[in-house]
């Protein structure tokens, strides 16, 4: 007998990872990069009380972490003005959003996402046997009022939006989010991923009551608070759908160190606004980057600016490829026609020196080699 005797859907599926982080791109180029700008991580680093209480708590690191994560998960509460059991903490977005499809899919049963939006969550859904259906961008937004349509099409259970969105970095006023609830078809759920809302404008983080469940909220410490490596993302639902959660979560996901050190994060508003302060102005010298080199930017509510090429998806690939070979970690969008463009996260001024210096070389050997 052959061994593992895999299920038919993970015999069906390949082995796959949604994205090639920066350290895998490392090692196949031989070197470093001068300026990591790919993975829309905070440059600026996380709260130095965070990391002081994570310092402090490494000596417990023997202990398990609170199952429930109650200590963070009441100042969260507080935080977003719901009741404690309104909110789970999980192991980033990514790990959320595996167990809600875990949660609510079976094979054969339909999803709404965006064509070219989040690859995690098509992953989960592929994983667990889900069928996906996409709609497109509309003028490089997400298009909630098509997502809500295709839903009804396809009887969806699930439907995922994300605002403000990532590849591209637009958004839409928190209402229309809200005004689109009472749209949906009966018995489907809206995965609201906020991962970047701390960046958005005022009047985008939709007003929605806790207890509504046809909503759940996704939001993260990886991006605005600078905690990406400590793995901690947070759910806001109604409490039914939160505690159903408790039927398959990795109880013991969460360690002791990350706990601390978001709760600590989460109670220093002001190295936030520092934070916030310090993307505006490298989204500011992104676009003038872009502007000096004839492409034009994308008005962003994220931490990433969505530089547009002006061409298509082999012409901007080959700008990419340009800024990797010069030691720029970018990304870019995988669909059409939102592929025209590369997403360069914001840094210090030391990464958009690098960015200034190495852009226009590498638009150069795109132009050479088209």
């Amino acid at each position: 007998m052959t061994y593992p005797r895999y299920t038919p859907l993970i015999e069906s599926l390949p082995a796959s990872v949604p994205f090639v982080g920066p350290e895998e791109q490392e090692r196949q180029r031989g070197a470093p990069f001068a300026a990591r700008l790919g993975a829309n991580e905070n440059l600026f680093g996380p709260s130095p009380h965070a990391l002081a209480a994570i310092r402090a708590e490494a000596e417990n690191v023997w202990k398990y972490g609170d199952p429930t994560s109650h200590d963070l998960r009441a100042a969260l509460a507080d935080h977003m003005g719901v009741a404690l059991e309104n909110v789970l903490v999980g192991e980033g977005i990514d790990g959320l959003l595996g167990n809600l499809v875990r949660l609510l899919i079976g094979t054969g049963d339909a999803v709404v996402t965006s064509d070219g939006a989040y690859p995690t969550f098509n992953y989960h859904v592929t994983g667990f046997g889900g069928a996906l259906h996409k709609v497109p961008y509309r003028d490089d937004h997400e298009d909630l009022p098509a997502l809500v349509a295709r839903a009804h099409e396809v009887g969806a259970k699930l439907i995922y939006f994300a605002n403000p969105d990532n590849p591209m970095g637009t958004w839409v006023p928190g209402a229309d989010v809200t005004a689109a609830l009472d749209t949906l078809p009966d018995g489907c759920i809206l995965c609201l991923d906020e991962a970047y809302v701390e960046f958005a404008p005022e009047g985008t983080a939709a007003d929605i009551a806790p207890d509504d469940p046809r909503v759940i909220r996704m939001r993260t410490f990886s991006k605005a608070y600078g905690m990406a490596g400590a793995r901690i993302g947070y759910a806001v639902g109604a409490a039914a759908l939160i505690k159903s959660f408790d039927k398959i979560r990795n109880h013991f996901g969460m360690n002791r160190m990350a706990q601390v050190g978001a709760l600590a994060a989460l109670h220093d508003t002001g190295w936030l606004a520092h934070v916030q302060a310090e993307v505006r102005r490298s989204r500011d010298s992104i676009a003038q980057v872009a502007k000096e080199n004839g492409l034009s930017a994308l008005p962003s509510a994220t931490n990433f600016v969505t530089v547009d090429c002006g061409c298509d998806g082999a012409y901007a690939r080959r700008v990419l490829a340009g800024l990797v070979a010069r030691g720029v970690f970018v990304r870019m969008p995988f669909v059409a026609p939102q592929d025209r463009c590369i997403r360069i996260s914001c840094g210090r001024a030391e990464e958009m020196e690098v960015l200034a210096k190495t852009l226009p070389e590498a638009l150069r050997d795109a132009d050479q080699t088209g």
